[in-house]
């Protein structure tokens, strides 16, 4: 079976008929033997031109049939020593990209088996021998030669989604090497094998692309896993660039040739694992000069859209960017953007504390890199933007807020002041503050806060907003000549002052309130003052409830807004002061509101939460119609006559009439003591003649779905709100004229849900019950409710009820 020449499609084909087909040891043995000989490495192997042609087209065909005929019978045919030879050598010896499609195509299509588990051996076995670098190094000449890129692309996310292949094929019974945490720091060691064949290839004079490479990397970033491999990657990368230029060439090449849809991931991990920012800029050299999408990442991403990384990778990603005459434009740009964003009054009131911390951090470690020519040229910018930046932070009423800006504004003044008082502010010193000032000394003394002279001398433990002149000289030579311990008494002697109160104080607001109920309604729905805004929402509710006349006008109006008002900035207790404005309106006009109110809950395009608000508002509104006002008649009267409330008395007149008190309060006797009892407040139940408009609207409709809203579907959140609230206005409606009916209507409610499968329904239910019985007289129960009170009886008897 000698092979002919331009005949290796037809050998193949008919070495795979004899391989389905024969149960021959000896012939399986020759056909096989004759098949290898296109692989090379034999001694009686093929034309070089004929394995070319086998490995180009036949030889991934010839795999899929060796795994297609796998079966316990078949392998026995042959000795273990002939499966390692004529069997496991096509997987492990064979072009790596088409052996490892092959094996991973198989144990995605393949059931539980011998076939499945064989396919797995040998695929652990292409892992552990190397095989990735094998496959990573073909591709990589396959690019320098213009290979097919959807063949490269198909198997770069087989590369880099094998653990999810095969965890989802074999579930528990996964093995160790395929786990993520395994794997990708095994693809990490091929890497830098593959990187070392590139290196030598290159010493060689040969051409070589690393694009694969990159692409594996980005690919394995993007999909979270930057722990895992460069854990590896990093540290022996930072070895091999240290003195050899090609290694750190290939390095920047590596990262430079990532696409821009996964540069960030791959950008992010290096800076969180170099441990220096002279280590990164040997790892990435110039990448942000060269490509946009990495400049954005660095000197916007990082530092203006996001705040979770830690002061290390700051000092990092801004020391590289110094450490490069090509970068430190960009780091004054950085700086630039930065100071704007930090003397925003709006970022200063509505970013987080943490993200005006992050940023302050930022802003220190640049001017710490900052040279004095480049200060000296931008001076005046820097001096405008402390003053504007300074302000907005004292402005601020949060003690944490107004000391960062402290202290970047001192630490700018430092560096803009060469002669005369430069800023010092008086805060409280602790972790925070230290860590802030130990930035500014990062790029410039190389030294850490604790190894500073004199460090923390002049912390103060108040954080008062004004600023003290420090005169950088002393004219006066003779002021040295004060003792030491003299300045030390002097520093300690406001130890003694008692500080104010102030936990009564109240921020002092700018902008006036409104004292018409149509100003309010023209700010919350045309006005884009938020401090306006805010002093609206604080007076409303006591507007609608001093004007009902005016109110009862506009009512619609502003139940409607009110309704539909959303937070347009941070506001303490919006919702309740929006809930309470909106019961006010109903208290002033039940009727119409209620009617809307009711009807809105079954509209369209109303979101869940809005639609539990209403319901809120109906029993807050019900509970305050039903409780009855006390009137002046009900208030207990004063103890004390009129006259010692009019007539100042004085000193000696008040020790007399005491002494008197006592003498009289010593010789009575008393034979019993009795507390004064205040006549409890009555009055009619303004709910009694209301009740209905609130119930019956609200009951009618729950099982009509709408299009976006489902109370019998999705929404038993909504229905059990519902069911308690219908319970709550029974409740309210105790002894009126429809008490009956609504008690009537509540137990059909109860009775068409009493099976529901959410036990906050069930609860609901529960609680209308228990609201029937008590709003209702029995006698009327038994005379009109017997048959439907019989029925829940045996409902309630039912256990798990």
């Amino acid at each position: 079976m000698d092979p002919e020449p331009f005949e290796v499609g037809h050998v193949v084909r008919e070495a795979i008929n004899i391989l389905s087909s024969s149960r021959n040891r000896v012939e399986i043995s020759e056909v096989l033997g004759t098949i290898k000989c296109y692989l090379g490495g034999t001694e009686n192997q093929a034309p070089l031109k004929e394995r070319e042609e086998f490995t180009r087209v036949h030889f991934s065909a010839f795999l899929r049939g060796l795994v297609s005929n796998l079966s316990p019978d078949w392998i026995e045919l042959l000795t273990s020593d002939q499966q390692k030879e004529l069997w496991d050598s096509f997987f492990l010896e064979g072009p790596a990209d088409q052996v490892f499609l092959v094996l991973l195509d198989s144990i995605i299509s393949t059931g539980p088996s011998f076939r499945l588990m064989k396919v797995i051996s040998i695929l652990e076995q292409f892992l552990q021998m190397g095989g990735m670098s094998a496959l990573m190094w073909e591709v990589c000449h396959q690019q320098a030669q213009a290979g097919l890129p959807t063949f490269q692309e198909t198997l770069l996310n087989k590369v880099v989604c094998l653990p999810d292949h095969l965890c989802n094929k074999l579930q528990g019974n996964n093995l160790p090497i395929f786990f993520p945490q395994n794997y990708f720091p095994l693809l990490a060691t091929e890497i830098i094998q593959v990187l070392q064949r590139i290196s030598d290839s290159l010493r060689g004079g040969l051409d070589c692309s690393i694009s694969f490479v990159s692409q594996v990397l980005g690919k394995v970033c993007m999909h979270g896993r930057q722990e895992e491999i460069l854990n590896v990657l990093v540290p022996r990368l930072m070895d091999l660039t240290k003195v050899d230029c090609i290694w750190q060439r290939m390095c920047w090449r590596l990262v430079e040739c990532v696409p821009d849809r996964w540069i960030e991931a791959v950008i992010c991990g290096f800076i969180q694992k170099a441990p220096g920012a002279d280590v990164l800029s040997r790892l990435l050299g110039n990448l942000v000069v060269k490509n946009k999408k990495a400049q954005f990442v660095v000197t916007q991403k990082l530092l203006l859209l996001q705040y979770s990384y830690v002061t290390a990778v700051l000092q990092n990603l801004l020391g590289y960017l110094a450490l490069d005459s090509l970068r430190r434009s960009l780091l004054i740009k950085v700086l630039k953007e930065l100071l704007e964003t930090w003397g925003s009054s709006s970022a200063v009131k509505h970013s987080p504390v943490e993200q005006q911390l992050y940023v302050s951090k930022a802003i220190l470690i640049c001017l710490s890199h900052l040279k004095e020519p480049e200060i000296e040229s931008n001076r005046q910018e820097l001096l405008t933007s402390m003053m504007g930046g300074m302000k907005c932070h004292l402005d601020s009423n949060l003690p944490r807020v107004r000391r960062l800006g402290m202290i970047v504004a001192e630490s700018i003044s430092s560096r803009i002041t060469t002669d005369g008082p430069c800023l010092k502010f008086q805060y409280e010193d602790d972790d925070e503050t230290r860590e802030l000032k130990s930035l500014q000394q990062t790029a410039r003394l190389q030294l850490p806060v604790t190894d500073l002279p004199n460090a923390g001398r002049n912390d103060s433990s108040s954080a008062t907003p004004k600023a003290v002149s420090k005169q950088s000289g002393n004219p006066h030579p003779a002021a040295l000549a004060v003792p030491e311990e003299e300045s030390d008494l002097e520093l300690d002697s406001d130890d003694d002052l008692i500080p104010y109160d102030m936990s009564e104080d109240k921020e002092l607001k700018k902008m006036k309130a409104p004292v018409y109920i149509r100003d309010c309604i023209e700010v919350l729905t045309g006005s884009e003052d938020m401090d306006k805004w805010e002093a609206t929402m604080k007076v409303l509710e006591s507007l609608i409830r001093r004007n009902s006349a005016t109110t009862r006008e506009v009512s619609m109006e502003l139940a409607k807004i009110l309704l539909h008002l959303e937070e347009k900035t941070y506001i303490e207790g919006f919702m309740e002061l929006r809930k309470r404005a909106l019961v006010a309106v109903t208290i002033t006009d039940p009727v119409p509101v209620v009617q809307y109110l009711t009807a809105q809950f079954y509209s369209l395009n109303y979101s869940l939460c809005q639609r539990m608000d209403i319901l809120d508002v109906l029993a807050l509104a019900a509970q305050e119609l039903s409780q009855p006002q006390a009137s002046g008649k009900n208030k207990p009267c004063s103890t004390q006559s009129p006259c010692t409330l009019t007539v100042p008395c004085s000193d000696s007149s008040q020790n007399w009439r005491r002494v008197v008190d006592e003498r009289i309060k010593s010789k009575t006797r008393r034979l019993a003591k009795s507390q004064s009892l205040v006549e409890p407040a009555c009055g009619p139940n303004k709910f009694s003649s209301l009740a209905g408009h609130f119930f019956f609207p609200l009951i009618q409709n729950f099982d009509r779905p709408l299009v976006t809203f489902d109370l019998l579907g999705d929404d038993h959140l909504v229905l059990g709100r519902l069911a308690h609230t219908l319970a709550i206005l029974m409740y309210f409606a105790i002894h009126t004229v429809a008490a009956a009916a609504m008690g009537k209507s509540l137990l059909e409610f109860v009775w068409a849900l009493r099976f529901h499968t959410d036990s906050y329904v069930r609860q609901g239910l529960l609680s209308a019950v228990s609201s029937i019985l008590l709003s209702i007289h029995s006698e009327q129960l038994l005379e009109d409710m017997t048959d439907e009170f019989l029925e829940t009886q045996s409902w309630l008897a039912v256990p798990g009820t």
